[in-house]
């Protein structure tokens, strides 16, 4: 009879240990899809590394553990040396990048090793197998690599079981080494000396290797889409940084202008998040909206490739070619002047005795009118040398332009011609600034411009308001601003904040050709005119003030 139970109780036995084994296997399936999702929501690598070490330990039951990360690096010396492996020297080695321990505390500092299978870690990389050992100190002597026990040594602690596990991605290439080091019974137990290594820590059982093993592929997928995705960013990066290079050029003067107005406007940012009352006491920018925020501020200027060179660097009323010829036919003039003067001297003596008091009458004449009229030519250089500067135009001065703008003189070929062309005129006659009406739109185009070109990328959706932001720099709240006369509820807050920046640096950064910079306190008042005129948002002007984001640009006194 007894022999006839034995087959039922190892049925039952059977059968109660697939149960416990399905139920394992869906609890790490569980764990593996909680790791897995952890690690595809972290964008940062190095939180990412902190996880993926974390979790490899936890799902493990290891005390403490170590990453490695491949990397390429250029090496100085002989590149036709050999590595042990008799290969050609590789041009990868391991960074030391990342360790984890439970039970004792140890100062931690990156360092490199190579890819050799002197070491554990370098064997794991070069072969992409898993190294498994019930004891560390017990390494069979047919392999080539040997245990370091130095941290041990000078930590206290004692290495007994470990794993070493590669990290592959789909390819099959090995991005990273993960080393786990003692399995314990209990997830709390410290191993504090080597009789609680004894008591706590057995040999990595298949299923933790099994599970690590697949944890260490999913982390390297995650690691390698992190890192291409901070590869991006950086690309990106470069990207905006060259467009800033390429404003920056084309107008010099104005150099520093967008990383100052990005400067500013971040600040601006973090002390809206600061606040937590009033119309922006709610509002709150996320990690993605920060970023966003900072490639518009960096990018708002770049339609300024688009305006003609001369426009957008015109310092004065007449482009220089413009004055120099000006200058140049007054010269003309002048010698014209002396000439037909001495022409009409030559003529009275060669008809008559010098020695006439007439002629030397007529003679005093001449060069009283002829040093009347190089007199008057003085003046009028003068005149138009002072209003050419990009300042406002006293109404009194119209009627010395109208003068000057009627008065003719002959060129070589006898045709009759005005000193001043109609051109030249109505530069001169700008009532302020150095642009008219025409030249002023055309930089006001920049605006359209960056929008157009913004609007090419094929941004993320966090970014997708770039664009936006970047165009509505110039809007003003009381609809008298451009390109589109937005009114203020139609304006991002993002470019409303942009916007106080921008006129701040434009108004204080440094001197322009067309204008000197303001001391801070002026600008601040100029500053302050815009809040009444209903330019700008006065609650984000006094964040602005209260946290004296202006002080970021302004020079010591």
């Amino acid at each position: 009879m007894a022999k006839a139970k034995k087959p039922v109780r190892k049925r039952v036995r059977s059968s109660r240990s697939t149960a416990l084994s399905a139920a394992q296997a869906a609890r790490e399936l569980e764990d593996l899809n909680r790791v897995g999702i952890a690690l595809s929501e972290t964008r940062d690598v190095e939180h990412l590394l902190t996880l993926i070490l974390q979790k490899a330990r936890e799902i493990t039951g290891a005390d403490a553990g170590s990453l490695y990360l491949v990397e390429q690096h250029a090496p100085d010396g002989d590149v036709s040396a050999r590595d042990t492996a008799n290969h050609p020297l590789n041009l990868r080695r391991l960074r030391f990048r990342l360790t984890q321990n439970d039970s004792v505390q140890f100062p931690f500092a990156e360092h490199t090793l190579p890819i050799t299978e002197s070491s554990m870690a370098g064997y794991c990389a070069l072969h992409g197998e898993v190294i498994e050992l019930a004891d560390a100190y017990r390494v069979p002597k047919s392999l080539p690599f040997h245990f370091n026990s130095s941290f041990d040594s000078e930590a206290g602690y004692r290495t007994r079981s470990l794993i070493t596990l590669p990290m592959k991605n789909g390819k099959g290439e090995v991005l990273g080494v993960l080393q786990l080091i003692n399995c314990k019974r209990h997830s709390k137990a410290r191993l504090s000396d080597a009789s609680a290594v004894h008591r706590n820590v057995h040999p990595f059982p298949e299923r933790a290797v099994r599970l690590g093993l697949s944890l260490a592929s999913q982390a390297a997928v995650a690691y390698e889409n992190s890192k291409l995705y901070r590869d991006i960013e950086n690309l990106f990066d470069g990207f905006v940084n060259a467009a800033v290079k390429a404003i920056e050029q084309r107008d010099p003067t104005t150099s520093g202008h967008s990383q100052r107005v990005c400067q500013m406007t971040v600040a601006l940012a973090e002390a809206v998040d600061r606040e937590h009352k009033g119309p922006y006491g709610d509002l709150r920018f996320s990690r993605e909206q920060m970023k966003e925020l900072r490639y518009a501020a960096l990018l708002h200027d770049f339609g300024k490739v688009g305006v003609r060179e001369e426009v957008l660097i015109k310092a004065k009323k007449l482009y220089p070619l413009q004055f120099a010829r000006l200058l140049e036919r007054f010269d003309y003039i002048r010698r014209d002047i002396e000439a037909r003067a001495a022409e009409q001297k030559v003529e009275l003596l060669m008809e008559h005795s010098r020695k006439d008091k007439e002629v030397l009458a007529r003679i005093k004449t001449l060069d009283a009118e002829t040093s009347r009229l190089l007199a008057e030519l003085d003046r009028y250089i003068e005149f138009i040398t002072r209003v050419n500067e990009p300042t406002i135009m006293p109404s009194s001065e119209f009627d010395l332009m109208a003068e000057i703008s009627q008065k003719t003189y002959r060129d070589p070929r006898g045709a009759e011609r005005p000193y001043l062309t109609s051109e030249e005129v109505r530069f001169l006659s700008i009532p302020r600034g150095s642009l008219d009406p025409n030249e002023r739109m055309q930089i006001e185009s920049h605006v359209t411009h960056s929008f157009n070109f913004l609007t090419q990328i094929p941004w993320t959706p966090d970014y997708r308001g770039i664009p936006e932001i970047a165009r509505a720099h110039h809007e003003k709240l009381n609809g008298r601003g451009y390109p589109n006369g937005l009114k203020s509820g139609e304006i991002p807050v993002q470019a409303k904040m942009m916007t106080i920046c921008d006129i701040y640096d434009a108004l204080a950064a440094s001197d322009r050709p067309y204008k000197r910079a303001v001391p801070t306190d002026r600008a601040l008042e100029i500053l302050k005119l815009c809040v009444r005129d209903e330019e700008i948002d006065p609650e984000l002007f006094r964040l602005f003030l209260d946290a004296q984001v202006y002080r970021l640009i302004s020079k010591p006194s």
